[in-house]
């Protein structure tokens, strides 16, 4: 405090850090990019263990017999589905009843904002069909949640038939303490959607679902089944929900320890855990998956149907088959017990996942990496604003210069508040066009151009970013004149501190969107001036624009999957992720897309007003 309190040593400290502040920024910079990047290295991280002490054991012994039965339930489903087109409702409905269930449908149906061409539907109508197992020992206020979506084609009908499977087992015992659901959903995270809307009395979506006839208790936990094939190698976790939600730590845990003691092969992110990672191989493999995680996270997503449960402060994971490692052979019966294990486990609960982590990336299933270890990569980025914007104060701040006749320099008068916010108001608003018109304009694209309705959006979404780099231009000048020196540093303090604010609100809710953009703007809010070549930098700062991260994302994704593509199919996909983003913001509401178009874009144009500053 006494270095503050006197007014020698802050003058001091005040100059110390305007002088060294280039130097400083830059040491953040490598000093965050590093830190993320070990955090992937295991003696950094922590092991995995179980906090609730209801699922501290897996001392519980699994009696599931009925695999082949499941893959029988499985063909006969598939054959139903076939011969009805669909979703085999009257089919289900039966099934269930004749395994002691309370059965119930719900039909919905949504109109797109324009068409999904990757699922190629636009008008979807469907139903789902639930089965409650009441508990016999418990006042019936608590449920737990089982479901397979019912996939177009062969796909998922072998996790059909083992939910009711397990359904059928599950039925003549007796221990359960809360009620078990178990949901067939059809068109995939529409109809969850639906049903979840529909269960909670809320409607965020616009859809239309008729409400539901039955109901079980408060919905506990959930997990998401997704088997297509008869012989299964290893299961695979799938954790991210929406807008990058993950659930709690636990339930991961739970998976993890159950394929332990009944020797399953798990993986995470499709990739197996290695042992080897004092090797330069294995800390690359844990980078790399660690890397899926933190991609998947940032798209904002639900990446399975557990991705919507989330919102619902249910915790939720999805299990998928995986069929890809052949020396490993694992059976539906194996497979069924696992989930038995599980759900006798969560059975035992009395109260909701909450003593483990939230907040937290995996580079494999027996180490994570918590909140307090990764934040502090974003807080060194995020310092850098904070330095830039404290030297700019200082030289707001600074007497003014002085001529040789006495006369105050204009240069150092203070600008209009009109020239401040007219770029303000302008960024915002091209902001909002790029929110707005996409959708709104489609038909009238549709009518003057030959592309669908899908490339309209897509096309009239990247019209207005390009329309966005000349709009801002020199906007300062409009109402006030030639712009001043004192000006555009006003306007960078507050373009700094705006994005300060932005992102670290951001990483709160989702830290891998926001230390993915703080990587790309930290480094344009810190150099950006007026006074730098002009060519060169318009060139960085669109590399550096929210567009291109986007797009060196698609790519870099590709990568991790060891799945990478040409320029031109990667350009196909990077149309398809910008029409897909925008689908999921009106059918789920995700936030990624109104964040880039609202917030980030408009922050990312006022740099390059400032860099056009005359």
């Amino acid at each position: 405090m006494g270095l503050l309190s006197d007014p020698n040593r802050r003058r001091a400290l005040l100059s110390l850090l305007t002088r060294l502040n280039a130097p400083i920024c830059v040491l953040c910079y490598f000093a965050g990019v590093c830190w993320f990047m070990g955090l992937a290295f295991e003696p950094f991280t922590l092991r995995t263990y179980m906090s609730e002490n209801a699922m501290g054991s897996t001392m519980v012994e699994e009696r599931f017999p009925s695999g082949e039965r499941a893959l029988a339930t499985g063909k006969e489903f598939a054959a139903h589905k076939k011969r009805v087109g669909g979703m085999p409702v009257d089919w289900l409905v039966k099934t269930m009843q004749a395994r002691g269930l309370e059965v119930f449908t719900q039909s919905f149906s949504r109109t797109l904002p324009f068409p999904d061409e990757n699922k190629e539907r636009y008008i979807v109508k469907g139903t789902n069909v639930y089965g409650i197992l009441r508990a016999p020992r418990a006042p019936r206020t608590e449920a737990l949640v089982l479901s397979a979506p019912c996939s177009p084609g062969d796909n998922n009908n072998q996790a059909v038939g083992l939910l009711l499977g397990l359904a059928h087992y599950f039925r003549s015992q007796i221990f359960w303490a809360k009620d078990i659901i178990f949901l067939v959903n059809e068109h995939d995270l529409i109809g969850m959607q639906a049903w979840l809307e529909s269960y909670h009395h809320t409607n965020t979506t616009g859809m239309d679902w008729s409400p539901l006839q039955g109901r079980g208790g408060s919905i506990q936990a959930a997990v998401s089944l997704e088997l297509s094939s008869d012989v299964i190698t290893s299961l695979d976790i799938v954790l991210e929900g929406l807008n990058g939600q993950l659930p709690n730590l636990d339930l991961a845990n739970l998976f993890y320890a159950f394929c332990q003691k009944i020797g399953v092969l798990c993986t995470i992110q499709g990739r197996l855990q290695r042992n080897d990672w004092d090797s330069v191989s294995g800390y690359s493999h844990a980078v790399q998956t660690m890397m899926l995680m933190v991609m998947k996270q940032a798209s904002g997503r639900p990446w399975g149907d557990h991705g919507l449960f989330l919102r619902y402060h249910i915790e939720a994971a999805t299990v998928k088959g995986i069929n890809s490692f052949r020396q490993y052979k694992t059976d539906i019966t194996t497979v069924g017990r696992l989930l038995e294990g599980m759900f006798r486990k969560l059975n035992n609960l009395l109260e909701r996942l909450h003593q483990s982590y939230f907040f937290y990336l995996m580079p494999s299933l027996s180490h994570f990496v918590s909140i307090g270890y990764y934040m502090p990569a974003f807080g060194l980025l995020a310092v850098i604003l904070l330095l830039r914007a404290l030297d700019l104060w200082v030289q707001l701040v600074s007497p003014p210069v002085i001529t040789a006749d006495g006369v105050t320099d204009t240069e150092q008068s203070s600008p209009g508040v009109l020239s401040l916010l007219t770029p303000l108001v302008i960024s915002h608003l091209t902001g909002a066009a790029l929110y707005i018109l996409p959708t709104r304009f489609q038909e009238i694209a549709v009518e003057h151009f030959p592309v669908s309705e899908t490339e309209a959006v897509v096309l009239t979404a990247i019209a207005v970013y390009t329309a966005g780099l000349a709009l801002p231009h020199n906007t300062h000048r409009l109402l006030s004149g030639d712009g001043t020196e004192q000006g555009w540093k006003v306007l960078k303090l507050v373009a700094v501190l705006y994005l300060a604010v932005l992102l670290g609100c951001t990483a709160l809710i989702n830290f891998s969107l926001g230390f993915i953009l703080a990587l790309t703007l930290v480094p344009v809010a810190a150099f950006v001036t007026p006074h730098v070549p002009k060519t060169l930098a318009a060139v960085v700062l669109v590399i550096l624009s929210p567009a291109f991260t986007l797009l060196f994302s698609v790519f870099f994704f590709q990568e991790l999957q060891e799945m990478p593509v040409s320029f031109q199919d990667g350009w196909l996909l990077y149309l398809s992720v910008i029409s897909q983003g925008i689908l999921d913001h009106y059918l789920y509401g995700s936030l990624v897309y109104p964040l880039i178009a609202l917030m980030v874009y408009p922050c990312w144009l006022l740099f390059w007003n400032i860099l056009f500053w005359k």
